[in-house]
């Protein structure tokens, strides 16, 4: 009880010095039962976005991974509310979490999935500076995203393996440059939103390396990874997570795909039934082995 209650108030202590030096008015704390915490809005950076929202329950050990929970929204929408669900119930089992807010995407800010890598980056290296406070380890992450997030999970996460332990990506993109993504009819529709994206021209019959370096299929490595993928999704086709499944095998990579039938995008917003007996279990079942 002693060293919860201590590792309660040097988190929060610290929580504090940032909003300090933030001026954050909406940042705030809820401190549960054996001394649950809840940390809201964060800064991490000093633009608007780069706020998190950090979830630490009662009792975990030293060595247990974060998962960082990164949301979608076609890089250019989206906040981390809409992750709450996967928040709670990570803090439900034990499972200390952060959930981000970052930059989106925009042509007149020159804005792309670069600098939306730096802010996962920057959030990383915001909670280390915590993690002794929280006693926990730093560099010591599993990335979740969903869609959007989920082609950021898996970019950063294959580009940081030093940090990023596991991958877990819902409905997330990975491919913008093969040839059986130029010839389909998927890339005839998701092209224009991926050249926001990665903020060079689309040149179908002279695409630039560009495209091949935002691609997680171009990226990969020996980073444990968990897809979800639906057959019937038509904002990231199917083919999209087959190809990194097939990817991930041919170079011998630690991987699980959870392909589901008669299931469209991001099913955890409208499919409770498959939410709480297949994402869900799956998620938990990778975290903690």
């Amino acid at each position: 009880m002693k060293k919860l209650i201590l590792r309660y108030h040097f988190f929060v202590l610290g929580c504090i010095g940032f909003l300090l030096n933030s001026c954050n008015s909406r940042f705030r704390v809820w401190m549960g039962t054996n001394n649950q915490q809840k940390i809201y809005n964060l800064k991490y950076g000093e633009h608007k976005r780069q706020k998190m929202d950090i979830f630490l329950p009662s009792d975990y050990q030293k060595e247990a991974p974060v998962v960082l929970i990164v949301h979608g929204g076609a890089w250019k929408y989206g906040r981390k509310e809409h992750m709450i669900q996967i928040q709670k119930m990570l803090f439900e089992n034990n499972i200390p979490s952060i959930n981000m807010n970052y930059r989106l995407v925009s042509t007149s800010k020159k804005i792309t999935y670069k600098e939306q890598l730096e802010d996962i980056s920057s959030a990383i290296v915001k909670f280390n500076s915590l993690a002794e406070k929280a006693e926990l380890e730093p560099d010591n992450y599993i990335i979740l995203g969903e869609s959007a997030g989920g082609h950021l999970a898996l970019l950063y996460g294959y580009q940081n393996s030093e940090q990023i332990k596991k991958i877990i990506s819902l409905s997330g993109p990975t491919d913008f440059y093969s040839p059986e993504y130029l010839h389909s009819f998927y890339s005839k529709y998701s092209s224009p939103t991926i050249q926001k994206v990665v903020g060079t021209k689309f040149d179908r019959k002279n695409l630039s390396e560009e495209f091949k370096k935002a691609s997680p299929i171009y990226n990969i490595t020996h980073v444990p990874t968990l897809l979800f993928q639906g057959n019937t999704d038509f904002l990231v086709n199917q083919h999209q997570g087959l190809a990194l499944d097939s990817a991930l095998t041919a170079q011998n990579i630690p991987h699980k795909l959870i392909f589901m039938e008669n299931t469209g995008h991001a099913p955890r917003f409208f499919n409770k039934k498959k939410r709480d007996r297949i994402i869900y279990p799956n998620i938990l079942e990778w975290i903690k082995k």
